[in-house]
């Protein structure tokens, strides 16, 4: 009886201790990403877009990256900082922590 809450009891602290190891990069920026016209709240990753030219206002807590290929590939044009907009004449995709 004693084994099995001891084992118990450790799986509880392992599952415990995992979950306040995980890397904070994890959490979606908090806001509003808007890439070109299509918005996207609390948005964590890569998103496309045809438009052309394409436009990124970002209004989340992270910096936006503007890549010139397709899902986040290619060179990385610009920043786009947390409260601010831009228009992109070659890029791709958009890239959010």
């Amino acid at each position: 009886m004693r084994r099995r809450v001891a084992l118990a009891l450790g799986s509880v602290l392992a599952a415990g201790t995992l979950a306040l190891a995980l890397p904070g990069s994890a959490l979606a920026a908090e806001g509003v990403l808007v890439v070109g016209g299509v918005a996207y709240a609390d948005p964590s990753g890569c998103y496309d877009t045809d438009s052309r030219p394409l436009t990124v206002d970002n209004h989340t807590d992270e910096v936006a990256l503007v890549f010139s290929g397709p899902d986040c590939t290619g060179g990385l044009l610009e920043l786009v900082v947390p409260g601010e907009s831009s228009v992109s004449e070659f890029g791709t995709s958009v890239y959010v922590d």
